[in-house]
């Protein structure tokens, strides 16, 4: 038996912590005339945090899972099915080719910056190539958790660490009621992808990084790669016997592999490089494929020029609008030919000896 270490975890909140806590979401005056109703719900609150209630409406597993008894969360329920339906879609053969394009700025001009994104300037004009390619765009706009009320990505709680089974597909660490952690967009995220034959992804770069709502995203999508479809076999959260699981034996299913991509970076300083090689290694290690080497930009637009002239800049740069066009080419190419069983992956079938 291998030892489940514990021992980090702080105790729960006192009363009045939680309060506090709970009161800064009502903070307008607005909400001055329902203080009573507000304190009325806060206690509802305190009791579900208190009694951990994480899911609050489940239904026994049934058949089809490994413990048909283990009360089953409804929502996880309905994202599960939701996948399931997408497999369904994204195989048939008389589908429309999909692809999921993602705008990774942070920045809108709904938001404090007041303007929008480069990314998503070249993103639109990646779209446009898709759809004269005939290919179906799903446009994924990640500045919204910026701009949309109550948008938001949970972080991952790192399960894999614990032990692969753990992790399960899709994540079921969210939504947890009983803190507040719920309306997770990463639900509707799986599914987008899962409906996708091919990705492609615009970003700047942040600080030498991914930004933030994109690398949330990436974390969040771990149990792609290597995730337990079914979280009756650990009896939900069960450190101990997932651990037993994993080394029992466990496969590793790569459950987004067989997807083309392409990428665009772009900065206006330094990393942009680095950040294209972080993204096409994460990309190739949960199985997707490269759409080729004019399939994956990374750029400087308005290099060491005033932040105040960067959209300027882009007018000017004719080529990286060229390319970030080339990219969605690529991608177009790559998913006809993944379509019509064209695309052949000199690995394809071989076992890697080390799969974790």
């Amino acid at each position: 038996m291998v030892e489940v270490r514990t021992g980090q975890a702080p105790d729960k909140m006192s009363r009045a912590e939680f309060s506090a806590r709970f009161k800064r979401s009502y903070y307008d005056p607005l909400f001055d005339r329902e203080r009573d109703s507000i304190a009325r719900l806060e206690e509802i609150a305190w009791k579900a945090y208190c009694e951990s209630r994480k899911s609050p409406k489940t239904r026994k597993a049934g058949e089809g899972f490994a413990d048909p008894d283990y009360d089953l969360s409804d929502e996880w329920r309905a994202t599960h099915e939701a996948l399931q339906r997408a497999v369904i879609r994204q195989k048939d053969k008389n589908a429309p080719s999909r692809a999921l394009l993602i705008c990774a700025a942070s920045r809108n001009d709904g938001t404090c910056p007041g303007e929008m994104s480069k990314s998503f300037r070249l993103a639109k004009e990646a779209e446009k190539i898709f759809h004269e390619a005939h290919v179906e765009v799903d446009f994924l706009d990640l500045s919204h958790l910026s701009s949309d009320y109550g948008r938001k990505i949970h972080p991952c709680k790192a399960c894999i660490s614990t032990a692969m089974p753990l992790c399960h597909w899709p994540c079921s660490c969210y939504p947890n009621h009983s803190l507040g952690q719920a309306d997770d967009w990463m639900a509707e995220i799986y599914e987008r992808f899962v409906l996708a034959h091919g990705v492609m992804i615009v970003t700047p770069v942040y600080w030498g990084m991914a930004p933030a709502g994109l690398k949330l995203m990436i974390d969040r999508l771990v149990c792609a790669d290597g995730g337990n479809p079914d979280p009756s076999s650990t009896s939900g959260k069960d450190a101990a016997k997932a651990k037993e699981i994993e080394l029992e034996g466990w496969d590793y299913p790569k459950h987004l592999a067989g997807r083309v991509y392409g990428l665009v970076v772009h900065g206006d300083v330094a990393d942009a490089n680095t950040v294209r090689e972080g993204l096409a290694g994460w990309l190739d290690w949960t199985g997707f494929i490269s759409a080729g080497a004019e399939a994956q930009v990374d750029r400087f637009i308005g290099y060491f020029e005033p932040y105040a002239t960067s959209h300027e800049a882009l007018d000017k740069d004719d080529a990286v609008v060229e390319e970030a066009r080339n990219v969605a080419r690529a991608v177009s190419n790559g998913i006809a030919a993944l379509r019509a069983g064209k695309l052949v992956q000199p690995d394809a079938g071989l076992k890697p000896p080390r799969q974790k």
